[in-house]
């Protein structure tokens, strides 16, 4: 039998094969795409190293073996072991942002990114950011962004897994942040010390029944990223128990529980919670001021 990369020799080619391949495959998309032509793009493009915008002018380039063998490879990768493409590249993009990502941490996705990039606004107002938490950080992309944004403040990513914090300790370096960005091992707020402007997070969030649910792509990110017990709000509560005690006043704390959201209302009646909503997408995402708290 031939092989594809006998037949297929341009970037045009393995574009229109991963289409098809992917197609006709029972793949599920949610790790930064959400349908089969982003998915091909992402693919061959990224294998390339070549930009996923402005690449018309490559369309027609030929490829060397090496490369058609590559993206054939990981293209039977992500059907038949139905792996994230992130981690097949070993990339994924958050907030316009490229990060460093493998099986250690979950794959970025979280609409907090909008949010950030607006600046927390009108959130924030004209409150100053001289410390920002990012609580649970995984890869470290949601700190990570947010120094991008308020560039005087300093910023401590958390994670009580150490091999999360080495990637996030990689993601630091790769993007240069290093004199203001740092990563503290803690267990929700155990190894925290001092006080934030804003205290952001995604922590793990997913209840049993969407645990036991969940595509066979999910399978290859770490569990301890996403199962937060029978109804997902064993993190959040202790957030919520903790937050007052690390959040300056006029403070905010914006924590994403997806669909976790209703159960999370039921339980605490009293609170005042802002329930964000998001232009590209996305929902499950609560506000509350360090007053709120209170």
């Amino acid at each position: 039998m031939t092989s594809p990369i006998d037949d297929l020799h341009t970037v045009r080619d393995y574009l229109r094969y991963a289409c098809s391949r992917f197609a006709d495959s029972p793949l599920f998309f949610g790790h930064g795409t959400d349908n089969v032509w982003d998915e091909s793009v992402q693919l061959v493009m990224r294998s390339l190293h070549l930009p996923l915008e402005n690449n018309t002018l490559f369309l027609d380039a030929r490829l060397t073996r090496d490369e058609r063998q590559l993206i054939v490879d990981r293209m039977e990768r992500r059907i038949s072991e139905r792996v994230p493409l992130a981690y097949l590249l070993g990339e994924a993009w958050f907030m316009g942002l490229p990060f460093h990502v493998d099986e250690r941490v979950l794959v970025p996705r979280s609409p907090l990114g909008e949010l950030i990039e607006s600046g927390l606004q009108p959130w924030l107002g004209e409150h100053p950011v001289g410390r920002v938490l990012d609580l649970c950080t995984g890869s470290g992309c949601i700190g990570i962004a947010a120094a991008t944004v308020f560039d005087e403040a300093e910023v401590d990513l958390s994670d009580i897994s150490v091999d999360a914090l080495e990637v996030a300790d990689a993601n630091i370096e790769y993007h240069e942040v290093g004199d203001r960005v740092r990563t503290v091992r803690s267990d929700v707020f155990d190894g925290i010390e001092g006080r934030y402007d804003v205290i952001l997070s995604n922590p793990p969030y997913v209840d049993a029944e969407d645990i036991a649910d969940m595509p066979a792509e999910y399978s290859h990110e770490p569990e301890l990223g996403l199962a937060a017990g029978g109804d997902g709000l064993d993190i959040a509560h202790r957030i919520l128990a903790g937050a007052a005690n690390h959040l300056n006043p006029g403070g905010l704390l914006i924590v994403e529980v997806g669909n976790s959201w209703p159960a999370l209302q039921e339980a605490y009646p009293e609170l005042p919670f802002t329930w964000l909503e998001f232009e590209n997408g996305g929902d499950g995402v609560f506000l509350l001021t360090a007053e709120d708290l209170h």
